[in-house]
């Protein structure tokens, strides 16, 4: 139930049989906004429908505005329809409407706010995609929270989402990572190997990488050229350091339903899927795929577990997974190429010369000609390159493959996650996506700000195991899940943010996930008192389902009903603007609101939740209480967030 689609409901049907609006088109009417008003005294609803229709209508706004509040009022629905100022009309509801919400909200439980606004449409959601080069640090952290909370709210919003990975295992950083490896390798051999070398990934956790490669292979790799074990030794690194990313995220409870391989974008595409279950695979066929290591990890490409304590054997691919080569255009050997061949095909491609990038020194810019993507045909500032100096192609001409094959999987509509540091990359891949859908897909870009980590207001130091900055990991087993989750949602994702580990371990109501936690505790300690109240008669869900809510008169009450009902519209704005931080202020405003009324009962006995002598007033609210307790478990369970039922 949501009050705000009843209201437009009966908007439209006023409009559609006005003489003076009824011959609008729908879509014209519907451009009508039906929100709250920005001041609670003026009602519950407010509609620009007449400023925004009186153009169509060939009338005076106030005029209209007069004649659709006389067909509102028509209605009986509603306790006050006024017109105010030039035209806005605002609406306050009879307080059965509210109570009404109540009900709705305990029957429908975990369902209660679900909506069916996205139409059942595809969405791509990617996140993440760390490159697989070394523990993941808190800011791809901050990543993978608002991407799996984003994905959460548009699935409960009515999409069809799917959670995907971007596997970056190609390129020249993949080789440097093999190269550290092949450092740590000899080490463990016991040779006398010095310093990780300049431009080498000096972080200890390759460590056990070296260590698990000396008890492989021994020291036949030391006999090789580095063109023969360069590969061996990168392919073994890459799935260490998967199985260690995905463990890492495992633990914060961020799962994806597809991974995606860069290499497959030039070699033969094959999909890997579980039998029974996600996740699939689209990775190229020199990937080993097999069930996870003996730290728990499941699913992913893994070969090894890093754990120097753990040593396990060659493995053979797991029965579990079933492997079959990608039909349709992405079936081919080399998708990338029949991309750009499409690229040229339509002219999209030329040699060129680029001007030097704004404020970069003369002495520092390359003047060649160059193979150009004619970027600006499609909304960029400038063309960009797709080959590198030596041939090879860049990024950019991978990332585009990419989200062609993203449209070619069926998603027109696809959002990426990205680090703030990616913003100058936003306006290209935007370019890109419409040259390779023809303009038919659509990417959305959300940067994830930088995290300021701090402990007591102080800065924390980096991480020994990563070399340069904070583990993700570091941060999970010293806090917890809920904390970073509840926590890295606290503010918009493109503002900066502090995370004070001290600071969301605190049981205060100035720990914004502490407070909110402790209010669903709350509520489930008051239905344990419930049931030692009243014995072998317990309230029923009968009697509450039938509770005379109308008696619930408090100002703390009222206010705490108005809360919920508005959590199915806060579901649909969330959606909407793809602002998962909305849920996180409105459960901390709903927490608010029942510490308050809890509080107040201590104050004034008639508003205790449960009274001996008052059955019926103790249904009552504790139907209001339930309903409250499902919204905040609703809320946070968008967000990956446990509603404890006890806290100590």
């Amino acid at each position: 139930m949501n009050i705000f689609h009843d209201f437009a409901a009966d908007l439209d049907a006023v409009l559609s049989t006005l003489p003076i609006t009824a011959m609008i088109p729908p879509a014209t009417r519907a451009r009508a906004t039906v929100e709250p008003p920005r001041d609670a005294s003026h009602g519950d609803i407010s509609t620009n429908a007449a400023m925004v229709l009186s153009k169509e209508a060939r009338t005076n706004p106030r005029a209209l505005g007069e004649a659709i509040a006389a067909g509102i009022v028509a209605t009986g629905k509603y306790a006050k329809v006024e017109v105010a100022g030039p035209g806005f009309i605002n609406v306050t509801l009879k307080p059965e409407a509210f109570e009404a919400v109540v009900h709705v909200a305990n029957a429908l439980g975990a369902d209660y706010g679900r909506s069916s606004m996205g139409g059942n449409e595809k969405i791509n959601v990617e996140y993440v995609s760390a490159n697989p080069t070394g523990p993941m640090h808190v800011g791809h952290g901050r990543g993978a929270v608002y991407g799996d909370a984003l994905a959460n709210l548009l699935a409960f919003a009515g999409y069809d989402v799917t959670r995907e990975y971007y596997i970056n295992d190609a390129g020249a950083q993949v080789d440097v990572l093999a190269r550290s490896a092949f450092h740590r390798y000899r080490e463990a051999l016991g040779r006398n190997v010095g310093e990780v070398g300049e431009g080498l990934y000096p972080g200890d956790y390759l460590i056990p990488v070296g260590k698990q490669l000396a008890y492989d292979f021994g020291d036949s790799l030391e006999s090789l050229d580095e063109s023969e074990w360069l590969p061996k030794v990168r392919q073994y690194a890459i799935e260490s350091m998967l199985v260690m990313i995905l463990s890492d995220l495992e633990a914060i409870d961020i799962k994806f339903d597809v991974f995606f391989s860069e290499k497959s974008l030039s070699e033969k595409t094959v999909l890997f899927k579980r039998e029974y279950e996600k996740p699939v695979f689209y990775c190229s066929d020199s990937f080993d795929l097999i069930d996870g290591p003996a730290s728990g990890v499941r699913g992913y490409f893994a070969k090894k577990d890093i754990d120097e304590a753990v040593k396990l054997g060659k493995s053979p691919t797991s029965k579990l997974f079933s492997a079959t080569t990608v039909s349709g255009k992405m079936g081919g050997e080399n998708f990338l190429e029949s991309v750009l061949a499409d690229f040229r095909a339509r002219d999209l491609i030329y040699e060129g010369r680029l001007p030097p990038p704004k404020g970069q020194k003369d002495e520092d810019w390359e003047d060649r000609e160059q193979t150009l993507f004619r970027a600006t045909q499609f909304g960029d500032d400038v063309d960009r390159p797709l080959l590198k100096a030596d041939g090879g192609y860049t990024y950019f001409a991978s990332d585009i493959a990419y989200h062609a094959s993203k449209f070619e999987r069926g998603f027109a509509k696809m959002i990426d996650v990205w680090g703030a540091d990616h913003g100058g990359y936003v306006k290209r891949m935007q370019a890109a996506v419409k040259a390779a859908t023809d303009n038919a897909g659509n990417l959305e870009v959300r940067l994830a700000q930088m995290v300021r980590l701090m402990r007591g207001g102080e800065p924390v130091k980096m991480s020994k195991r990563a070399g340069s900055f904070v583990t993700l990991r570091d941060v999970i087993d010293e806090v917890g899940r809920d904390p970073i989750r509840f926590m890295m949602l606290n503010r918009t994702n493109d503002a900066e943010l502090d995370f004070d580990l001290a600071k969301v371990l605190e049981q205060s109501k100035d720990n914004p996930v502490f407070y909110v936690q402790y209010a669903h505790a709350r509520i489930c300690s008051v239905f344990r008192q419930a049931d030692a109240a009243f014995g072998a008669v317990p309230i029923l869900d009968a009697e509450m389902a039938g509770a005379d809510l109308s008696i619930l008169k408090d100002e703390y009450e009222r206010a705490l009903i108005r809360l919920v009902a508005a959590f199915p519209r806060l579901i649909e704005q969330a959606a909407t603007t793809r602002e998962p931080h909305r849920v996180v202020f409105y459960l901390s405003d709903l927490a608010s609101a029942f510490h308050g009324l809890w509080n107040r009962g201590k104050d004034l006995p008639d508003l205790k939740f449960i009274n001996n002598d008052d059955r019926k007033g103790t249904s009552a609210r504790l139907a209001l209480v339930k309903a409250a307790g499902t919204v905040i478990a609703n809320g946070l369970k968008l967000l990956g967030v446990s509603a404890p039922q006890e806290m100590r």
